[in-house]
This record gives C-alpha cells, structure tokens and sequence, in this order.
C-alpha cells in the first residue's frame, strides 16, 4: 500500500467518523434517551461524551490523511501545501475544499472544549460551522481523485458510493431532525392554546 493508497484510506475513516459524530450530534440535539427509545438499554457512556470522542477521533484522523502525503515521492506535497494548499501539486481546488474541512470542523472542536467559557447561545451558533464543514467534506470526497493523479471521478467507485452514501445519510437525518423540530415546536403551541 502506497502512502497515497494510505492517505485515501484515512480520508475515507475520518469521512466516516464524522459522518457517525454528525449523526449522534442529530440524536443529541433530540434530547434523544437510549432507554426509553430504541436500543431500550442503557448506553456504556452518555450520547453526548461519545459525541464528543468521536469528534476528537475523527480530527485526528483527519489530521492525518493529508500528513501521510508528506510520505509520498509521488504526490509531491509539502508541509505548506498541508497546511495552506492554495499552491498544494495537482487538485489545488479539491485540496482547498479538504483543508476548508478540517479547519471547519477544527473550530467546531476546539470550541465545544471552550463551551461553558463561550456561553450555550455562542457555541451553538459557532457549532453549525459542521454542516458547512459536512457538506465541502462530501464536495472533496466526491470530486477528488484519491490516486492523485487529476483524473474525473468515476461516481460509481467504491469510493465514491461510500462518499455519496454516508452525504446521502446524513442529508435525510438532517431533513428528520429539521421536521421534528417543526413538530415538537408545533405540538407545544398546540398545547399552549388549549391551555388558555
């Protein structure tokens, strides 16, 4: 396995990670109970400390799918192309989309660790920067050619489907929570008017 082959590898984890961190960030935002709703159990650790861990996993991962590049006498990149890839070798546009990711999703982490300094209003404004951070996350895995070499993407890789499949996922869950929020709102207004 190449250091590209690894490098595609880590994307597609860190791809996975998040999109598993986006979905319990869904449930959490339900005030969902594990108990009282499907698996009727008691889960190991709270929804929202795995939330979190997952988060901090999928950074680090993330992390380190474009560093693995650094490794590779192929793909030619450099610590600034890393780091700063508007001049990164071949892909440049789809390389910037990458980095536009994981800083996105780095400010989501950082201040989720600084959320009771912040204030529950400021994080929860600053923690939307995950759906940003989402959708460039499937516009880079779905556009970039993992061999580095700028070749079209062929959307129906192996690759690509788990891309396409994991935006897809998250995009109906995204759609359920925007609707049961609309619900809950309009079953409390109900409530409220009968009881005058």
């Amino acid at each position: 396995m190449s250091a590209v082959d690894l490098s595609a590898f880590t994307g597609l984890t860190a791809m996975v990670l998040l999109t598993l961190n986006i979905l319990m960030g869904l449930l959490v935002s339900t005030n969902y109970n594990s108990v009282k709703q499907w698996p009727h159990r008691k889960l190991p650790w709270p929804l929202f400390r795995i939330h979190n861990w997952t988060g901090y996993s999928a950074l680090a991962v993330a992390a380190l799918h474009p560093t693995i590049l650094l490794f590779s006498a192929t793909a030619k990149f450099h610590i600034v192309d890393v780091l700063w890839p508007l001049a990164s070798p071949g892909q440049r546009n789809y390389n910037i989309l990458g980095a536009l990711t994981f800083y996105a999703f780095a400010l989501v982490g950082v201040t989720s660790y600084f959320r009771p300094k912040l204030g529950s209003r400021t994080w929860k404004k600053l923690h939307y920067t995950a759906y940003f951070g989402a959708a460039v996350m499937y516009l880079h895995g779905t556009l970039i050619d993992q061999n580095l070499k700028g070749e079209v993407p062929d959307f129906l890789d192996g690759e690509k489907v788990l891309v396409e499949a994991c935006f897809l996922l998250v995009l109906g869950a995204s759609i359920w929570r925007a609707r049961y929020g609309s619900e809950k709102k309009r079953r409390a207004a109900a409530r409220v008017s009968e009881s005058v």
